[in-house]
């Protein structure tokens, strides 16, 4: 939403900006530079990327629209089933867990918390390291190490689509001087015309750099550190997830290493300790049975 907002206001400070002492709009239309511009940028961005790439970042203009995947609500969830999971653990051992990692959907821990079961990488990671420790994987270095190149790994899979917008961003400057270039060897095929024709199509040609400089600092770039943000925001989801595993397994009770992961979450997502307190409180019966 925040992109969308933003978005308008580039183009209002702008157009407005310019229209306000008499400047005429229309003059600002001019297509086939914004073809050059457009099509020149988009050609090279699916030169210089493969097609996981050019797919991610086809379903990334959603994501920054959304913003972070994960809001307060969702970490509560997250930090409530992983209470209720170390819970299960401490009291009957860690091999109890096998029936709920397995089959997550039929878990009657897991089905309390949508926002976490339906989360499917989110899930993954959860699962696949209780895994280990039901296999008697209970190194924390050791798996520590190993969900911290996971985690990378996400992250870098994710990075490289903010990153392509990032240099697609950088060379739309250059791409509109193409394009303002072209627009002065046309006017040069004209130079007999009118003063006023000449003024038109030098103006169309101005259109061009303009353009490449607006698309770039205005909206391309804007984009891509937005989705930056949002992934990096995201990735504490995995952060908390990591820190809460390693807590329980140096042997800290259940509420302890909920607060180890709860204090890896910034102020704007990290529920108050009250809030936990009630939330498993709430959750208990259900898990119980």
């Amino acid at each position: 939403m925040l992109v969308i907002v933003g978005t308008i206001i580039v183009i209002v400070a702008v157009l407005g900006g310019y229209a306000a002492p008499g400047g005429h709009l229309a003059v600002l239309f001019q297509p086939f530079e914004f073809v050059i511009i457009f099509g020149a940028a988009i050609g090279a961005f699916i030169t210089g990327n493969t097609k996981t790439i050019l797919a991610g970042a086809t379903k990334s203009l959603g994501r920054m629209i959304k913003g972070p995947r994960h809001k307060r609500d969702g970490y509560l969830e997250l930090l409530s089933v992983l209470y209720q999971i170390f819970k299960v653990a401490r009291a009957k051992g860690n091999l109890e867990l096998e029936k709920h990692i397995e089959t997550p959907e039929e878990s009657d821990i897991f089905s309390q918390f949508p926002l976490v079961l339906n989360d499917h990488h989110a899930m993954q990671f959860i699962c696949d390291y209780l895994r280990l420790l039901t296999m008697g994987s209970d190194n924390p270095h050791e798996l520590e190490a190993l969900m911290d190149q996971d985690i990378e790994t996400h992250h870098t899979e994710e990075h490289a689509v903010s990153s392509a917008l990032t240099a697609m961003s950088d060379g739309m400057p250059a791409l509109g001087i193409v394009a303002a270039v072209l627009g002065v060897i046309h006017t040069m095929g004209s130079i007999t015309e009118p003063p006023e024709v000449l003024g038109h199509l030098i103006g169309a040609a101005l259109v061009g750099t303009f353009a490449g400089i607006l698309l770039s600092y205005g909206f391309v770039g804007p984009m891509a550190s937005a989705l930056t943000n949002i992934i990096v925001a995201d990735g504490r989801f995995y952060v908390c997830i990591k820190s809460g595993i390693l807590a329980h397994i140096a042997g800290h009770p259940p509420a302890i290493a909920i607060e180890f992961a709860r204090k890896t979450l910034s102020s704007d997502v990290r529920p108050s300790f009250y809030e936990l307190e009630e939330a498993f409180e709430n959750a208990a019966p259900a898990a119980a049975g």
